[in-house]
């Protein structure tokens, strides 16, 4: 059974200010997490390498007593397979690597030591109230991930992922930061951008959304209602995050609109320094 000290050695990845830099992947061997590769390959930065890691917890194998060798050596069957198919998607490009631990604290510390700029992760169609109370991957990193974070959804052409890009802003600099990712995805694969500003939002700053976005659609109601809306005609939505973390990010735009959407949500979080 191969061991974390026994996996592949980390990538030297470029340095730069990009979102799509340094990205990291998380690999479950479902289809989501598949997904979520194929996701990855396309947005991150021309000739990036992007790792996927797979996380097993060995621990848990443990506690089966007299079946602990047999489960322990499944869980490891299971995690190279997973990793194989990822390899797979990404190509050239990939790194993949397996990790030993829980699976949201394992995938933190992967994306502070690889000083990562986006983490990619499978949306497995939770209801937002059960991720939170059940502590689902997406959801709880969602809170604590220290980057931007992609919850990958199918595209209806994967072929052709993105074809259409929302984002939503209301005049502050996380909005800022979202709305210029959203601006280079939509010029860097040539497809329609639409705007959104929901004028119902905490603090929005009407003044500066039409000087930043005169073409920019503004809508009377909640954000959260807005873009979920607004997701329904896009195949990636764009949003900021306000840097909030823990309790006080259960209830932000951000989050209630990554579980909610109908299409991929990028949350974009100011990139952290190497």
């Amino acid at each position: 059974m191969m061991s974390p000290k026994e996996s592949a050695p980390r990538a030297r990845l470029p340095n730069s200010d990009s979102v799509f830099s340094r990205v990291l992947v998380g690999v479950d061997g479902t289809e989501p997490g598949f997904e979520a590769c194929r996701q990855a390959a396309v947005l991150a930065d021309p000739h990036t390498p992007i790792e996927a890691v797979a996380v097993v917890h060995l621990a848990d194998a443990a506690k089966a007593g007299m079946n602990a060798p047999r489960l322990a050596a499944e869980l490891d069957r299971e995690a190279e397979a997973a990793l194989e198919e990822a390899g797979r998607i990404l190509g050239e490009r990939g790194r993949t690597r397996f990790v030993n631990g829980f699976v949201t604290a394992a995938l933190r510390h992967e994306v502070e030591s690889a000083h990562a700029t986006l983490l990619v992760l499978g949306s497995h169609g939770h209801r937002r109230v059960t991720e939170i109370l059940i502590g689902g991957v997406a959801g709880e990193l969602l809170h604590s991930a220290p980057c931007s974070v992609l919850i990958a959804r199918p595209a209806e052409d994967a072929g052709h992922f993105p074809s259409s890009i929302a984002v939503g802003i209301d005049g502050s600099v996380a909005a800022e930061a979202a709305l210029q990712t959203a601006e280079q995805l939509a010029t860097r694969f040539g497809v329609p951008l639409r705007v959104v500003a929901a004028l119902r939002g905490k603090d929005v700053d009407v003044a500066a959304i039409r000087v930043r976005a005169p073409s920019g659609v503004e809508i009377d109601a909640h954000p959260v209602e807005a873009l979920v809306a607004a997701s329904r005609d896009a195949e990636l939505l764009v949003v900021g995050s306000r840097g909030l973390h823990g309790i006080r990010a259960l209830g932000s735009v951000s989050e209630r609109v990554a579980h909610q959407a109908a299409c991929s949500v990028l949350v974009v979080r100011s990139v952290p320094p190497r």
